[in-house]
């Protein structure tokens, strides 16, 4: 659980005006993971990886959907949080885009940005997330994993009451899915070290004000620490 004096101590701090950060002072509260959490994987495919740890300005022109240096710096945090959810045994979803032949109307696009003529295995799961059999692939057309999938009746059946959120981007499918989530009643949960964008004014930005309106960001760490008391529990049922 996050104290309320550390509620600002995130990667946003050296972006967002002290006059601004004011504002939203009345915002401050403790930050933790709800109960009955599931994880949502929003977007670990392929593209995203393109072109290895490099600035995505200096990838752009080869690989002009490439996070770059961003994707690759968030690989091992984003591995440890895999694996302590999979050691507390918390339902994984995944989503990635849906690219099959005459699923969608012209138009049904998850963004207004124009992209290049995506490869076979553009939206294929990064190998250093390998979905296991018991894990879950969504299928979305919008920004949000929710939109138009069967993921609330899923989380439904099992009970889930809180949603731990990683993958990308930060602006983009990370923030629809994070509001879509919180206003379908769940306490959201976004792992600061396991997101990222294409552009990292961006990126802290939209976590500063998903923390302040709809979401705890929080450590992965803390993170941790909250799946290892899962995992407890479960091994005491």
């Amino acid at each position: 659980m996050g104290s309320i004096e550390n509620f600002e101590d995130h990667c946003w701090k050296d972006v967002v005006p002290a006059e601004d950060m004011a504002l939203y002072a009345r915002y401050a509260r403790e930050t933790f993971v709800g109960p009955r959490p599931a994880l949502l994987a929003i977007d670990l495919y392929n593209v995203v990886y393109r072109g290895g740890d490099q600035s995505p300005r200096d990838l752009d022109n080869e690989f002009p959907s490439s996070c770059g240096a961003f994707a690759h710096r968030a690989i091992e945090p984003t591995k440890r949080l895999f694996a302590a959810a999979r050691r507390a045994g918390i339902p994984i979803f995944y989503c990635t885009g849906e690219d099959r032949t005459q699923a969608r109307p012209k138009g049904a696009v998850p963004t207004r940005r124009q992209k290049a003529k995506p490869r076979d295995d553009d939206f294929v799961i990064y190998s250093a997330f390998t979905p296991q059999p018991q894990d879950v692939i969504i299928y979305k057309q919008r920004a949000s994993i929710f939109q138009g999938t069967p993921l609330s009746s899923h989380l439904t059946m099992l009970g889930i009451q809180s949603l731990i959120v990683c993958g990308e981007s930060t602006s983009g499918c990370v923030r629809a899915s994070v509001v879509d989530g919180f206003s379908a009643g769940y306490h959201v949960s976004v792992v600061e070290e396991c997101v990222f964008d294409r552009v990292e004014v961006s990126h802290k930005i939209n976590l500063f004000d998903l923390h302040h309106k709809y979401a705890d960001v929080m450590p992965v760490a803390e993170i941790e620490q909250h799946l290892v008391g899962t995992a407890q529990v479960r091994a005491a049922e």
